[in-house]
């Protein structure tokens, strides 16, 4: 296990609990943390080449500097989620006019995408990273209050799925909002966090799950155009598909469709084999004949050494 004298490296100049308190943070983004949002990476507290979270889990990545509020899909992004101001303070910098195309190596040193950063005095900084093009609403040397509208969450910068990634500093150096004074604990996350009201940790969890005749395009699931709610009789197979995030080796995807009479239609049990950040898998029946007309009730649920870990239900109108 890490020492206190290990993680001090890592947060040189980390917040005293008093500190911590010198910025209260509110929620950066305008959803609902587990059902319009999640969090799908946290800082990273493992001072050497491995990756740890504040709760000695493996929601990271080596280096990780922040906080990332990703959405599920891009139809989600292209909708329109907004950034807000997590603290009252002043815009010290912003960019605009990156694409959001994710990350090319013609945008080389602008890693960060679109973003803004906020000064809110005695060497607090927030950063907001990955906005959307065009999208940014503040100026440099502009008062915000706390919950302004920054912009809203993009695909700009060095990513690979639509978020936003907040990084809090102290005088330069990175502090994890979830564990300020760096005296990271397994199992037992400190009680004193920069949050208002701080989010619930989730290990993992499901974006989405849906219906499809064939096992879809992966670009389809990202995009949130994979599920068909209502399909003709005679579609020759039935597949159920879910999308996760945190899955860890060993996890188990379950799949259950129930026919329109309430009768078990089909069962299956897919085991993860590796760590993924997002993967999604999909199990389904091939048919003979044409299927009964109604609704179809599909569950996909994550689970972790026998715990669910999160389910999501779906439905399908077959005929009708």
């Amino acid at each position: 296990m890490r020492t206190a004298q290990l993680l001090a490296l890592t947060f040189a100049a980390a917040a005293t609990s008093a500190a911590a308190r010198d910025l209260p943070l509110s929620l950066p983004i305008d959803c609902t943390l587990g059902e319009t949002c999640f969090i799908q990476q946290f800082v990273d507290h493992d001072p050497g080449p491995g990756a740890q979270d504040f709760t000695c889990g493996p929601l990271s990545y080596d280096g990780h500097k922040g906080t990332d509020f990703g959405l599920p899909s891009f139809a989600a992004m292209r909708a329109g989620v907004d950034v807000l101001a997590a603290a009252p303070g002043t815009v010290k910098g912003r960019r605009d006019g990156m694409p959001d195309t994710g990350w090319s190596d013609a945008f080389v040193g602008k890693e960060c995408g679109n973003g803004v950063v906020i000064d809110h005095g005695n060497g607090w900084q927030t950063q907001y990273c990955h906005m959307k093009q065009g999208s940014i609403t503040v100026e440099t040397g502009q008062r915000v209050a706390l919950g302004t509208v920054l912009g809203q969450i993009g695909f700009s910068g060095r990513t690979q799925f639509p978020h936003l990634h907040l990084s809090v500093r102290k005088d330069g150096e990175v502090i994890d909002p979830f564990d300020p004074d760096g005296r990271i604990a397994c199992g037992a996350p400190d009680d004193d966090t920069l949050w208002q009201t701080p989010p619930d940790y989730a290990p993992g969890g499901l974006l989405g799950a849906g219906f499809a005749r064939r096992v879809p395009d992966y670009g389809a699931i990202k995009d949130g155009a994979a599920h068909h709610p209502q399909m003709p009789d005679d579609i020759g197979a039935l597949v159920l598909w879910a999308y996760a995030f945190g899955a860890q080796a060993g996890d188990v995807m379950r799949f259950g469709i129930a026919a329109p009479d309430g009768s078990d239609f089909f069962a299956h049990d897919a085991v993860i084999d590796a760590p993924k950040a997002q993967l999604f898998r999909a199990a389904g029946k091939r048919l003979a004949a044409t299927l009964p007309k109604g609704t179809y009730l599909g569950t996909a649920t994550l689970l972790r050494d026998g715990t669910t870990i999160d389910s999501v239900t779906t439905e399908v109108r077959i005929g009708e």
